[in-house]
């Protein structure tokens, strides 16, 4: 009865862990815990009903972080050849988009370095700039959202809204320097900026940053619903007004 509120906050992380590998609990082939707690009986019975399965017993979970450190500074000085370790990205990047939405172009684990791109357009008619807010974090609306940079591309030749191709390409390499650039392809004119993604975010940080995420996705869903019916309102407005300014 002690830890009964302790044991209960074992799910969460499981399901989010699982959200973000993009897999079910069938697809778990071992479970492996970690840390000395994970001997009581209680824990190891909470995590089988999370993941139906018994979790893994050929390990000391005593010893298991100081084993894995080792085989990584094997790795980093040379000595050890044959494992792979992979780095990711520990939250999302991305744009700011009509409406004040958080669009993500590089998702949240994702394993670097790695380059994304996608294409957007203007707003407005005749628009000659387009304002690239780069951003990183896991709330659905800019605002909540960590600024990266922020840079302009200028130039595009006069078009009607929605016409003009803005590809925005999203560059990060090992060491966790970002890379944003924008072209317009119609005219090949481009413009880019180097941040730091994570910069001055300590591990706790970001986890509570995802956690904060995760609270208030159902709130930040329902916002982020309402602004893309209401840009496709918009939309479907203008695309009305110009067919009958056609006859």
């Amino acid at each position: 009865e002690w830890v009964a509120e302790l044991i209960e906050k074992l799910e969460p992380p499981c399901a989010m862990a699982l959200e973000d590998a993009g897999l079910a609990k069938t697809d778990v082939d071992e479970v492996i815990l970690v840390g000395g707690m994970t001997r009581m009986p209680r824990v190891r019975q909470r995590v089988e009903e999370i993941f139906g399965r018994e979790p893994h017993k050929g390990v000391n979970p005593d010893e298991v972080v100081a084993l894995g450190a080792t085989v990584q500074g094997g790795v980093i000085t040379g000595e050890v050849e044959d494992v792979l370790l992979l780095d990711v990205t520990p939250l999302s990047l991305g744009v700011e988009t009509q409406g004040g939405v958080f669009t993500a172009i590089i998702d949240k684990n994702t394993t670097i370095p790695t380059t994304r791109s996608q294409v957007f357009s203007t707003t407005e008619d005749g628009q000659d700039v387009v304002r690239i807010h780069v951003l990183q974090g896991e709330r659905d609306m800019a605002a909540d959202n960590m600024t990266l940079g922020r840079f302009e591309l200028i130039g595009i030749p006069p078009a009607p809204r929605g016409v003009p191709q803005i590809e925005v390409t999203f560059g990060i390499d090992t060491d966790g320097v970002v890379e944003v650039s924008a072209k317009d392809l119609g005219s090949g004119k481009s413009q880019s900026i180097r941040v730091t993604a994570s910069s001055g975010l300590s591990e706790e940080d970001v986890d509570r940053l995802v956690e904060e995420a995760a609270s208030s996705k159902e709130s930040d869903s329902a916002r982020r619903a309402l602004i893309t019916l209401r840009n496709k309102a918009d939309g479907l407005v203008y695309s009305t007004e110009r067919t009958l300014e056609e006859f």
